[in-house]
């Protein structure tokens, strides 16, 4: 039997830029795909990241496409050290992220922050020294 993986998919706004903002303001790993695509994909550790029209993976999923405000989800990535996190804030800034929360020591003994991609989907970037969620 294959291994389950999960796959992780954005509706955004403009393709275009959120394909930019993913590859080239955080450096995450693009499938090559057919220019007219409809869709990007990112391939992660132990999972993918997608990226979809708004409006069409709404439309995909059968549910109104005006949904605003907190979504109840927030992605997470998670690094080896406070200066990582500290750098890919940053990064994500640059390329057109707001920043919603500063990097800061947290109450579990780690340290994180949270941007905003240019969507509005947030992002928890963190470094947990108790537990690692990527590949051994």
């Amino acid at each position: 039997m294959q291994p389950r993986i999960s796959m992780i998919t954005l509706g955004v706004r403009d393709l275009a830029a959120a394909t930019a903002f993913y590859e080239q303001g955080l450096g995450l790993p693009r499938r090559p795909m057919p220019d007219d695509s409809p869709v990007a994909f990112f391939e992660l550790n132990g999972t993918w990241l997608g990226l979809f029209g708004h409006d069409d993976l709404a439309r995909d999923a059968g549910v109104p496409a005006d949904g605003n405000g907190f979504r109840g989800v927030a992605l997470a990535h998670n690094l080896d050290s406070p200066a990582e996190v500290d750098t890919l804030l940053q990064q994500a800034v640059a390329a057109g992220a707001t920043l919603m929360k500063a990097a800061h020591a947290t109450d579990w003994g780690g340290y994180s922050g949270y941007f905003a991609d240019p969507d509005g989907h947030l992002w928890e970037v963190a470094c947990n020294p108790h537990f690692w969620v990527g590949p051994r």
